[in-house]
C-alpha cells in the first residue's frame, strides 16, 4: 500500500534500495500525483522538466548530474544556454526550455498588480528588487522612480554590462526621474559575485548621485548594492549607502 505521509525525498541518499510500487524512472510523476509536488526533491522536479533523459540515463540521472555540476539548483537558476550545452545529453532545445523555466521562476516572483510598493527603507528597496536580481551573471543599475510618499512610480533598468564596467551616470539617472514626474528615487544595483560591499567606483557615483540630486532638487532616497546573504560578510545580502551614512 503506499503511504501518505512521504516526505521529501532526500538529495544526499540514492535511489538504489528504496522499495517503491512503481519503476524508477516514473517515480517523479508518481510521486507528484500521489503526494503533490512539495514531496519532490530537487532532482526530481528537473526531471520533471527534462521528461526524457538519454538511451544510456534516465531524466532522473541527467537531472542529478545537473545539479551535481552546478552546485546547487539555485545556481542552475542562474546559467545560460551555453553553460547546459556543455552537458552531455542536453541539447539546443531543452537548454532554451531550462533557461525559459528559470526566467518564467524570476518573472512569477515580480511584484504586479495596482498596488505601488512603499519603497522607503533600504529592506523594502532590496526585496522589490530580488527578483530582478537573481541569478544575473552582469551587473545592472536601476533607478526607482518615486512619488511624494515613496511609493513606485516605474522601474527604469538604466543600464545592463559587465561586472567591472563603469554602468552609470547621474545625467542618465535624473532624465528618467524627470521623465516620470518623479520627487524621489532610489537607485540599485547588483553584484553578481554576491559581495555587496561597495567598491571605489561605487562609493564615487553614489558621491555623484547625491550631489546631482541636490542640483536637481529630487531626493535621492537610497543607492543599494545587491548581493547574497551567504557570501555578504554582512550576511545581509544588501548594502545600504544611506544606513552607512554616505547619503
Amino acid at each position: 500500500m503506499i503511504q501518505t505521509n512521504v516526505q521529501p525525498a532526500d538529495e544526499t541518499q540514492p535511489y538504489v534500495g528504496i522499495h517503491h510500487p512503481v519503476a524508477v524512472g516514473e517515480r517523479p510523476q508518481m510521486r507528484f500525483q500521489h503526494f503533490g509536488v512539495q514531496a519532490l526533491s530537487d532532482t526530481e522536479l528537473l526531471a520533471l522538466v527534462l521528461h526524457h533523459g538519454m538511451r544510456a540515463e534516465s531524466a532522473l540521472g541527467l537531472g542529478s548530474r545537473l545539479i551535481a555540476d552546478a552546485g546547487s539548483l539555485a545556481t542552475l537558476a542562474s546559467w545560460q544556454a551555453a553553460d547546459f550545452r556543455r552537458c552531455r545529453g542536453i541539447g539546443q532545445a531543452k537548454a532554451q526550455q531550462l533557461v525559459a523555466v528559470s526566467e518564467i521562476a524570476r518573472r512569477m516572483m515580480r511584484t504586479d498588480g495596482t498596488a505601488k510598493p512603499l519603497l522607503n527603507r533600504p529592506e523594502a528597496i532590496a526585496a522589490y528588487l530580488r527578483p530582478y536580481a537573481n541569478g544575473l551573471e552582469v551587473e545592472k543599475f536601476w533607478v526607482l522612480c518615486l512619488n511624494r510618499k515613496n511609493r513606485l512610480i516605474k522601474l527604469v533598468e538604466l543600464t545592463s554590462g559587465t561586472a567591472t564596467a563603469s554602468l552609470v551616470h547621474p545625467r542618465e539617472v535624473f532624465r528618467e526621474a524627470v521623465r516620470h514626474a518623479a520627487t524621489a528615487i532610489a537607485c540599485a544595483h547588483n553584484h553578481p559575485s554576491g559581495d555587496s560591499s561597495p567598491s571605489s567606483a561605487d562609493l564615487q557615483v553614489t558621491r555623484q548621485l547625491r550631489e546631482a540630486a541636490r542640483a536637481v532638487d529630487i531626493e535621492l532616497v537610497d543607492h543599494i548594492i545587491l548581493g547574497r546573504p551567504e557570501v555578504d560578510p554582512n550576511r545581509v545580502g544588501h548594502y545600504s549607502f544611506r544606513e552607512c551614512g554616505l547619503l
